[in-house]
């Protein structure tokens, strides 16, 4: 998809804002390529205010491929492999994607739509997570897929930039940086430059639970309440999520119904669950829900990533990257304008 272009050589210098996944990842591999990078963010470290501190952090390429174009899949495996390079954390996890026999059909037609899956029975489905034993007598496995905890993972990565050089300003977020080349991150925030962004609301759920023990995220499919639930650190479980148009960043009585309702229909304990954190974030998305990387002049804009926004940082950090030392764009992401 990468094609050679004739283009401009950027200054060495580079402005990215931002310091979530997007822009956190678009700076790890620019200075890794040997350009002089200062990341700027509005928010305090803690990057509460982000998009990422209320995201899953799956990385589920395969799944997403059920209601995505293709390039989400081509690009979500790419970055897998990156997430690999990056944490070395082992092998990964896997999705487990789950239903009752009353919504077999919806079952068999989100097997149809992915790839990458292995249909397993009552049996292996136990051996991969013993809580649900007896709860469902089929699922798919998604073995070459992962997970990672935002609110982690992140702080990792802005310690590897420490490490690297590269400067951190929090409480800062300019609108464009003076001299050298800005990559503008901001997500939702950047419709002030990006006419055509919309915010989507994606609202979850925290709970500790001692009396359920998963060891990957899981996915039940139905027809009212799709949702995951990820296993975190201290027995906490992450469930959501909702995708909502609109710009209201609260947290629904309905959406809240039925998010638990439905982690109640994958294991009973969830009911005794304490409820530990309920949030939303507003992801930003083009019309078509496809990323861009937008070339303009020495301003380049990352954003549209939607619900996928740790599944495809770190492959368009790439793009940026390959664009920037080989001028080459992939044409179905990255745009000159």
């Amino acid at each position: 998809m990468l094609h050679d272009i004739s283009a401009k050589r950027y200054p060495a210098h580079i402005s990215i804002i931002g310091a979530g996944v997007a822009g956190t990842w678009q700076a790890l591999l620019l200075s890794r390529a040997g350009f002089d990078v200062t990341l700027f963010e509005r928010d305090d470290p803690a990057l509460k205010s982000s998009t990422g501190h209320w995201a899953g952090g799956m990385l589920a390429p395969y799944c997403e491929g059920e209601a995505t174009e293709p390039a989400i899949t081509r690009l979500g495996l790419r970055s897998l492999d990156l997430w690999d390079q990056e944490l070395a954390s082992g092998p990964r996890s896997g999705t487990l994607v789950v239903a009752h026999r009353r919504d077999r059909t919806d079952f068999d037609r989100f097997a149809r739509r992915t790839a990458g899956h292995d249909l397993v029975d009552a049996e292996r489905l136990a051996i991969l997570e013993p809580a649900l034993a007896g709860q469902f007598d089929r699922g798919l496995f998604y073995a070459d897929e992962h997970h990672v905890e935002p609110r982690k993972v992140l702080p990792h990565l802005h310690a590897r930039l420490n490490d690297h050089g590269v400067a951190i300003h929090y409480g800062e977020a300019p609108a464009s940086a003076k001299g050298g080349l800005t990559i503008d991150c901001r997500g939702i925030a950047a419709r002030d430059q990006v006419a055509d962004l919309r915010a989507v609301k994606g609202e979850m759920i925290v709970v500790e639970t001692k009396d359920v023990q998963l060891n990957r995220p899981v996915r039940l499919i139905h027809p009212r309440w799709p949702l995951y639930i990820v296993p975190r650190a201290d027995h906490h479980f992450m469930i959501g999520a909702t995708t909502i148009e609109t710009d209201d960043d609260g947290v629904s009585v309905r959406s809240a119904l039925e998010l638990l309702s439905a982690a109640y229909a994958v294991h009973p304990a969830f009911a005794e669950a304490r409820i530990v954190e309920i949030g939303a974030g507003l992801r930003p998305a083009f019309p078509d829900n496809l990323p861009r990387v937008r070339i303009d002049g020495d301003r380049i804009s990352v954003n549209g990533l939607y619900r996928h926004g740790f599944l495809l940082a770190p492959a368009l950090a790439e793009l940026t990257a390959t664009y920037l030392t080989r001028d080459a764009i992939d044409n179905e992401v990255m745009q000159c304008v």
